[in-house]
């Protein structure tokens, strides 16, 4: 069986001046920041989220591991929510020195391609350019990585917001 190669693109922003917003979705997101007592939530989000896209990752983590991952210092979690119904998840991760990273972005497979998605995504950067390390430096870069496995408009849509590569892989 031969294994199907894929290209990850890694993507920066180094100035909040950089967002360049995305138009409003259809209707308005909202993401409410949830902890680590809400992680068999969370897990079931990302799941049918890297369902969706293909992702695996944490599609098999136990909800204690998704529990402990939440308490780490840094690192923040939240679930967007259009009229209600979760229609994302998110989450942050700040680094001592600076830098804050978009570790899961993703819509489900119910909001992709209806136009929710920039608006998410100037959202996640906004909080990504509001965290503060646990050292207490506040941000200097906001990165996230995409691949080519991911939705078709995800590259697109991290460069409609302000982002630039900073590196691509071949793995």
């Amino acid at each position: 069986m031969r294994s199907v190669r894929e290209t990850v693109t890694f993507l920066e922003m180094t100035s909040p001046d950089q967002i360049v917003p995305g138009r409003s979705g259809p209707a308005p997101i909202h993401l409410e920041e949830v902890g680590p007592d809400e992680s068999s939530l969370l897990r079931d989000v990302y799941v049918r989220v890297a369902a969706a896209v293909g992702w695996a990752g944490r599609s098999v983590w136990p909800d204690q591991q998704w529990k402990d991952e939440l308490s780490l210092p840094g690192v923040r979690a939240w679930l967007s929510r259009v009229h209600d119904e979760v229609a994302g998840i998110l989450e942050l991760e700040a680094d001592p020195e600076g830098n804050v990273g978009i570790v899961i972005f993703g819509l489900l497979p119910e909001f992709l391609g209806k136009g929710f998605g920039g608006a998410f995504l100037t959202h996640a950067t906004r909080l990504a350019w509001q965290m503060v390390s646990p050292s207490g430096t506040p941000t200097k870069r906001v990165w996230v990585q995409t691949s080519s496995r991911d939705h078709p408009h995800a590259l697109p849509n991290y460069e409609k917001r302000g982002y630039r590569t900073f590196r691509s892989e071949l793995r």
